[in-house]
């Protein structure tokens, strides 16, 4: 699967994909690999994909009363920018950067999304190694796991 791991991502049906399926295609993959992926056209795919199902791995009653607009920069070849709006007990995802200022700002590249996303990789260490950088509320962004179901590969 990693040797052509470009392909086999590209040719997933992600509507048939569990996110502990993808948790376990993302672990078995190197960074490098990850980051040769995401370069091109799945680039995007991918990351569409996973945020789309954000709102679907949302837990509202974890969230409770919040009314947070998270901001997430993706670096890689360029930026990429998703907000998450928790408000309400819903989770809102919007592609772009709205005028809203956020409380926390999450900035990130590729294999760090993907591997924090899919549950392998613990984004405490990730900040104290310098792999996550937040801005804004450090707190907010501490919280953020309790609030999805993170799968586990």
């Amino acid at each position: 699967m990693a040797d052509n791991i470009s392909g086999d991502l590209g040719s997933l049906d992600f509507s048939t994909v569990s996110p502990e399926e993808f948790a376990k295609i993302v672990k078995g993959l190197s960074a490098g690999q990850i980051d040769e992926t995401m370069r091109g056209d799945l680039r995007m795919r991918v990351l569409r994909e996973v945020f789309g199902r954000m709102n679907q791995q949302f837990r509202p009653e974890a969230a409770g009363d919040q009314d947070v607009l998270i901001r997430w920069k993706i670096t890689g070849g360029s930026e990429v920018v998703f907000e998450t709006a928790i408000a309400g007990g819903t989770c809102t995802i919007t592609e772009g950067r709205s005028d809203r200022e956020p409380r926390t700002t999450l900035v990130m590249g590729d294999a760090e999304f993907l591997r924090l996303v899919s549950g392998n990789a613990n984004p405490v260490t990730m900040f104290m190694m310098r792999r996550l950088r937040v801005s804004g509320d450090v707190v907010t962004a501490s919280g953020l796991t309790r609030y999805f179901d993170i799968p586990k590969a």
